[in-house]
């Protein structure tokens, strides 16, 4: 309990002022989620994944928690390692305490609230009985996978597939009647963006064997790529999604990038500046294919990945040992835009930055490309990733605001790889709710209560029904 007589998790959690309780309780509460881009496995949900503790939904692949047990110094073997379930939960417990100011301390107890109905906070004292009373609770099918996405009120989930995969999961639960939420694919073509990558090869040959061809031109490339697309779009696809450092826009013609292509397909060094041309060409190519296919594009900008080799060597990518990038994004950004808007094939785009400092540069360009198609068809995305906390939401929400229409704004998504994660969506609309009632309080926005709690209900669910614009929803 606290002061005021509160657990940690009260009914106005992060919710300061009267006008942000009304927006959040009357408004914003109980509105379904669409989860448009996240790392679930779709494998589990066809499958009803049940998990044996709490461990396996909570620290199995998570490289946040994994970050700030590194960060308290410790051993690995308790992260990544040889150490029991048990063990590691128990080493996480005695972390949290120390995260108070990162989101972190608030998602473990809002998870700790909305699945297992707790209200001890965790720590080294509690983390025994804790750890015993969730096991328990996880042995009931309200918490297994589908249990978990039910009582979260997510109605669509958009996961983030390869081109080569089988989409097997999603094509069952596409038939099975007796699960509501809509599981769709989105197509995330990287690898075949990544002529300097030592797997490019192997990565190819995988290709042309799902894509039933060979590929042993740039030509044929492109046709599997667009026979992918077109498998994907009957399965349900609306999205796809690219993750770059910088978003590549570098001259380039279709026979240029054959020979870059063949380059990099014999294993022959490719300079940077021939990745970059391979790039451009390549992902103008898939813009035109989404723009066909009336699919969002979404770009995922700024990550420096996998920073620590020896630790890379270790465990792998996707640890925790990637951070902020800074290569400049503005002329490359716009210029990549404007050159499918030329030909009026520029989709719907989402962009979102790893790294802030480019917030305004971003909200600016999507106003160069706005559309009588629809509101906000050129999007900035939600706070993504380092931002995926409450300052960062504020300032992507504020900037956003200050030189675009917030009001447009498709919201929040998860981006995650756990199913306890849609508590985030809550984090959200709560951080939402209070920054326009802090307007409200402040006497900077009307307490007109019917306009803006239908603008807080759009940026929570509405917006993203209409822009994504997914089957059967």
């Amino acid at each position: 309990m606290n002061q005021l007589g509160k657990t940690f998790i009260h009914e106005d959690f992060l919710l300061h002022h009267e006008a942000s309780r009304r927006l959040y309780h009357d408004y914003a509460r109980d509105m379904p989620i669409i989860d448009y881009h996240c790392h679930v496995s779709p494998y589990e949900i066809a499958n009803d994944r049940r998990y044996n503790n709490i461990s396996e939904v909570w620290l199995h692949g998570d490289h946040y928690k994994w970050r700030a047990m590194r960060a308290l110094g410790i051993d690995e073997a308790y992260i990544t390692g040889e150490k029991s379930d048990q063990e590691k939960f128990i080493k996480w417990a005695a972390v949290v305490p120390y995260t108070i100011g990162n989101p972190l301390y608030d998602w473990t107890h809002l998870e700790l609230k909305r699945y297992f109905d707790i209200d001890e906070l965790l720590n080294e004292h509690t983390a025994e009985d804790i750890w015993h009373n969730v096991n328990e609770r996880l042995q009931n099918s309200a918490l297994s996978t589908r249990g978990i996405i039910t009582q979260s009120n997510v109605e669509a989930i958009c996961t983030t597939d390869d081109p080569v995969d089988s989409l097997s999961s999603h094509q069952a639960l596409a038939k099975d009647s007796t699960f509501q939420t809509a599981v769709y694919p989105a197509f995330r073509p990287d690898k075949a963006l990544q002529p300097t990558s030592s797997d490019f090869g192997s990565y190819i040959q995988e290709l042309a064997l799902v894509s039933d061809q060979g590929i042993a031109t740039y030509e044929q490339l492109l046709s599997a790529l667009e026979k992918r697309a077109t498998f994907f779009h009957e399965t349900g696809c609306r999205l796809s999604d690219h993750g770059l450092e910088t978003v590549p826009f570098q001259s380039c013609t279709k026979e240029g990038a054959s020979v870059i292509f063949e380059k990099a397909l014999k294993g022959e060094f490719v300079s940077p500046l021939e990745e970059e041309q391979y790039q451009t060409y390549t992902l103008h190519f898939l813009g035109e294919i989404y723009h066909q296919l009336d699919w969002t594009m979404q770009f995922h900008l700024g990550a420096l990945r996998n920073n620590n080799r020896r630790m890379f060597d270790s465990v792998g990518s996707d640890t925790g040992f990637d951070s902020m990038g800074d290569l400049p994004i503005a002329r490359s950004l716009n210029g990549f835009l404007n050159s499918l808007e030329q030909t009026n094939q520029l989709p719907k785009t989402i962009i979102y930055t790893v790294n802030p400092i480019y917030n305004e540069v971003i909200a600016s360009a999507i106003g160069n490309f706005s559309s009588n198609e629809m509101p906000g068809k050129v999007q900035f995305g939600s706070g993504w990733w380092f931002n995926d906390q409450k300052d960062g939401m504020i300032k992507q929400m504020k900037d956003l605001a200050n030189i675009g229409l917030l009001s447009v704004f498709v919201g929040m998504l998860t981006d995650s790889r756990s199913f306890m994660s849609y508590t985030r969506h809550e984090y959200f609309r709560r951080i939402l709710c209070n920054l326009v009632g802090s307007w409200v309080e402040a006497g900077e926005a009307p307490a007109d209560y019917e306009w803006l709690g239908k603008m807080v209900q759009n940026i929570s669910y509405y917006n993203a029904e209409r822009y994504f614009n997914l089957p059967q929803l």
